[in-house]
């Protein structure tokens, strides 16, 4: 059993990750600011159910406020850190940009600084896809340099990374980092794609569907996400003693420091995601087509060979299945 503090506890990936946890026996640590960047009574429900499980607690507050924080883990003294927290989404960045900084960039230098000093012996965090940015090598490797994002998300997850990596090498403070591609599954955001689309196909609305339908994206189900997460929060990051400072791995490093990607490395077509989703409604969607809009890129894929060798991830949950299990949840939830 471990002590464990997961940041974002009441987001979609961080309820999940906790309910695996509790599972298995870990003390679970809750940390949420319960922002009202979407629906704060589905983060209060996702809560809820974790909040009947032995072992879990919660403590309401935001990670940009460092004595809040500091006195959390202190009080806690976790084995291991799972920092989900963070201000998501391309498009909004664009509308508050403030809301990234103060999440992303102080909200993250808050949770490096408290895993610092109170004797962590692991954080894992979360970035994103998203710092691929203008890449079109597929499928993305996290070998490859990421120097060309095309959001301010994309731009602060990248500053996670290398923040992080900056704080493993002066403190050997061993770091994993991992780029989540597209995540969906029950509970999910309100803000994403398969949401907003189950929601106004069953109330007759049309979607919008930018590039015009022909993204192709690494849809990642809920559970083969929390499965790389929790197989890496097993695994502390050593350092690789084959690092090569005159062509350096942005992968790995001298210091305790890993990168992976996590995704399903089955990239699918955003109109034949669609149709999979008319199928399992029994509805036609009705199809607003609107051009690539700004920070999005139009493909991403996910090679994660690099998590499969190290931790034998293997992504099991094809989109027929996940959407069906989506849908299902989505009308129990909603009464629909």
């Amino acid at each position: 059993m471990m002590r464990i503090v997961i940041t974002g506890a009441a987001g979609f990936i961080g309820s999940a990750t906790a309910h695996r946890l509790l599972d298995r026996g870990d003390e679970v640590i809750g940390i949420d600011s319960l922002n009202d960047y979407y629906d704060v009574n589905l983060k209060k429900a996702r809560l809820a159910r974790l909040q009947d499980k032995p072992g879990f607690s919660f403590h309401k507050i935001d990670i940009a406020d460092a004595p809040a924080l500091k006195k959390v883990y202190q009080s806690a003294a976790p084995q291991r850190v799972i920092h989900l927290a963070a201000q998501a989404g391309v498009r909004y960045s664009l509308e508050n940009p403030q809301a990234y900084i103060d999440a992303n960039i102080t909200g993250f230098l808050n949770v490096l600084e408290a895993v610092r000093h109170f004797g962590c012996e692991h954080l894992v965090f979360a970035s994103t896809s998203s710092v691929y940015g203008s890449h079109t090598n597929m499928p993305f490797s996290v070998h490859e340099g990421v120097d060309h994002p095309v959001s301010l998300y994309a731009a602060t997850k990248k500053s996670n990374e290398l923040m992080a990596h900056t704080y493993a090498h002066l403190f050997n403070m061993p770091v994993t980092g991992l780029r989540f591609f597209t995540v969906y599954g029950p509970w999910g955001r309100p803000d994403m794609a398969l949401f907003l689309f189950t929601k106004n196909i069953l109330a007759g609305e049309p979607i919008d569907v930018f590039n015009q339908g022909n993204h192709t994206r690494d849809f990642t189900y809920i559970d083969d996400i929390v499965e790389g997460v929790v197989r890496a929060c097993d695994r502390v990051a050593q350092a690789d003693e084959s690092w090569n400072p005159s062509a350096p791995d942005p992968a790995s490093s001298k210091a305790p420091y890993r990168l992976y990607n996590i995704g399903s490395n089955n990239p699918v077509n955003l109109s034949h995601y669609i149709e999979v989703l008319e199928q399992t409604l029994g509805i036609q969607a009705k199809r607003n087509l609107l051009p690539l809009q700004p920070g999005d890129v139009p493909d991403t894929a996910a090679d994660v060979s690099d998590l499969v060798a190290d931790m034998g991830y293997h992504p099991q949950t094809q989109i027929e299945t996940g959407i069906a299990n989506f849908v299902a949840w989505y009308r129990s939830y909603y009464k629909v």
